[in-house]
């Protein structure tokens, strides 16, 4: 049966739900952990080696879930990652002491990788090239969805029940229920998975190597871009209220009403990245490519006001200047994944599996690195003043390894 043009948005629809609440149940922890840290008296540094377990975690669960879903159907895998990072949620909230809190964090991080090998394999299988960045743009534009209603809900939750941030871990933890129930309910009302041809889709045929692609300048252009974009968000996700209260003065509600504003402008520079590739394509006759280097590199700019991070005190100036930051470092991930649908029509999920194991296992140990700079300088200023300039890393990635294999090509 062929798939209609509403059909395809409300598959993508879902896959913005499951971004959502992957983000909910990953930022209940920096929503709760002036209380976390309380109760299991810990430091920064331990703090944020919890970050670093979940990264690693994170890593080895990308490449697991992104050979997996090569091999079985997305209609099954889906409900496998989404219910095993739910019960990951709700084993947080029964943690006793810091060591089973830790080994949570890392359950949640080994299934919350399988979610964007499915998803990045539903919006290539589903969409026509020229949607696939509008599609990534839906997609990822969960993440701050998920984060901007999480603030406001933990409050609320950890204030109004005896378990307090407990309460708050379970209750987000079983929103993965309801999103199981909508995809199995979708699928059978459709009798397929969201493919584009229709089909019901069991497995992907292994036709190549992924050796030529691997060694291949593109894909290494990829990586490094993806690391520079993967640290000032991950940074800021991770240390965003414990800057504002710690750092600068604000009080839990106003930190709390700002963190929901920050990922307000997230989404909204995540969905205008989608919106001006349509329209950069459209209006300027660019290439597809063209259209996200061309977006990319402005948000790298962006992305590079943290330096005036430490000359601002508590005052609607700062708070402007991360909004911007922000808006700029979400929209440059609509780009990765539109580069990674790019490399190779068969691997599109191992190769998402392996640029997250990649970006998950070198950047994560520095959450430990930032909580340790943090406890040795009595500041989160400096670290934060660099996490923006990394982006540019992939700039000249792109310029010197993927425009060069470009020009090599016979």
């Amino acid at each position: 049966m062929p798939r209609s043009s509403l059909w395809k948005w409300y598959i993508c629809g879902l896959l913005l739900l499951a971004t959502t609440i992957n983000y909910m149940d990953r930022q209940t922890l920096s929503n709760a952990a002036a209380a976390v840290k309380a109760e299991f008296r810990l430091d920064d540094l331990q703090y944020g080696n919890l970050e670093t377990a979940f990264g690693l975690a994170f890593g080895a669960g990308s490449l697991v879930f992104g050979f997996l879903c090569e091999r079985f159907s997305l209609r099954w895998m889906y409900p496998v990652v989404l219910g095993g990072w739910s019960l990951a949620g709700l084993f947080s909230s029964w943690a006793a002491d810091y060591h089973q809190f830790m080994a949570a964090r890392i359950m949640l991080g080994l299934f919350e990788a399988g979610h964007w090998p499915c998803a990045l394999k539903t919006t290539f299988r589903l969409l026509q090239p020229n949607e696939r960045m509008m599609g990534n743009s839906v997609l990822q534009s969960g993440a701050s969805i998920g984060a901007i209603i999480t603030p406001k809900l933990v409050l609320w939750l950890s204030q109004g029940h005896p378990q307090g941030w407990r309460f708050a871990f379970q209750v987000i933890a079983l929103t993965g229920v309801i999103w199981i129930v909508l995809w199995m309910v979708s699928f059978r009302l459709q009798a397929a998975t969201a493919t584009a041809d229709g089909k019901d889709d069991a497995s992907t045929p292994d036709t190549g190597s992924l050796m030529p692609i691997i060694t291949g300048k593109k894909f290494w252009a990829i990586a490094l871009l993806l690391v520079g974009i993967q640290i000032p968000w991950q940074i800021i996700r991770a240390w965003l209220p414990l800057f504002l209260q710690s750092g600068r003065g604000y009080d839990p509600l106003s930190t709390a009403n700002f963190v929901t504003i920050y990922y307000i402008a997230t989404d909204v520079g995540c969905i205008l990245a989608g919106i001006l590739s349509l329209q950069l394509v459209k209006r300027l006759a660019l290439s597809n490519h063209a259209a996200k280097r061309r977006i990319f590199n402005v948000a790298a700019v962006l992305a590079s006001l943290t330096i005036f991070i430490p000359w601002l005190d508590k005052s609607p100036l700062l708070l402007g200047l991360l909004l911007v930051i922000g808006a700029a470092s979400l929209a440059m991930f609509p780009c990765y994944y539109s580069f990674v649908q790019e490399l190779s029509a068969e691997h599109v999920s191992r190769l998402t599996g392996l640029f997250s194991m990649w970006v998950w296992i070198t950047t994560s140990p520095l959450q430990s690195l930032f909580g340790w700079l943090r406890v040795r300088l009595g500041s989160y200023d400096p670290a934060l003043a660099l996490t923006g300039l990394t982006p540019w890393l992939g700039v000249l990635a792109m310029a010197l390894l993927w425009d060069r294999a470009e020009k090599s090509r016979p």
